[in-house]
């Protein structure tokens, strides 16, 4: 099964930019969306044979989540983590199947100055026991936006950038913490020297064009599904956000 996760910055506005196309070449059996920015209903996505499933903010043109899928899941949970705190920006979709559970997932930034710091290491830890929760049950794929880059091999300029977003030591240690909790970065599992592979780029400063960017998308799957691990990759060639979409292909049982 191939899987594809894009932050989109706005689906409306990436809709205008080749949206539907893009993810299409890919051919994927599930296309993972965040930062919709939009209602159900609010533009029309023209993707035949897939199943859609939308998660909006209660504040609307923020955030938001979706996941167009090929094969219909046995049930949808929305903000997924039954925290309230939790359940009120679209940050959160799962899926699940038969074989595993597909968790879709918008983890909010923490701010200029790490202003939202608290409520960020709050949805982390509730998070990671969401997942471990589910794991005992049956594998998980976690994908989307984590907004955080987890080493310094994952952004061009890890010096003049520790301490901000996303590559706080907080941040970067709960993903340390995620990750020990039995879930690999399958991306860096089969990839662990590349540099020069990022997902997002700052739309200052020329920063795509140089090339200047982070590593902020993942797809992160439980320990005991490397063996399926087929591929994992980045479409930096890509375009119609500052985000590029990722992808991971897995050998896996029933949908």
């Amino acid at each position: 099964m191939k899987f594809l996760s894009w932050n989109v910055n706005g689906l409306r506005a990436c809709l205008g930019k080749s949206f539907v196309e893009s993810v299409l070449a890919e051919v994927p059996d599930f296309i993972c969306i965040q930062e919709t920015k939009m209602q159900e209903g609010q533009a029309q996505v023209e993707l035949d044979g897939y199943h859609q499933y939308w998660c909006s903010a209660d504040k609307k043109g923020y955030s938001g989540t979706a996941v167009f899928a090929k094969h219909e899941p046995l049930s949808v949970y929305y903000n997924g983590m039954n925290i309230d705190e939790h359940s009120h920006e679209g940050r959160m979709i799962t899926l699940e199947y038969e074989d595993f559970y597909l968790v879709n997932v918008y983890a909010p930034n923490s701010q200029d100055g790490l202003k939202r710091i608290d409520y960020r290491m709050k949805w982390e830890d509730d998070l990671r026991a969401y997942l471990v929760g589910l794991d005992m049950r049956k594998p998980v794929i976690l994908c989307g936006d984590m907004n955080v880059a987890h080493e310094e091999i994952d952004l061009k300029n890890p010096k003049t950038n520790r301490g901000n977003a996303g590559f706080s030591d907080e941040e970067r240690g709960k993903m340390t913490e995620l990750l020990a909790a039995g879930f690999i970065d399958t991306f860096r599992y089969l990839n662990p020297d590349a540099t020069g592979r990022y997902s997002w780029w700052s739309y200052r400063f020329n920063a795509r064009k140089n090339n200047a960017g982070w590593r902020i998308d993942y797809f992160i799957i439980s320990d005991r599904l490397k063996d399926r691990l087929l591929n994992a990759d980045i479409l930096s060639d890509v375009f119609g956000s500052d985000h590029c979409p990722v992808t991971m292909e897995l050998s896996i049982g029933n949908a």
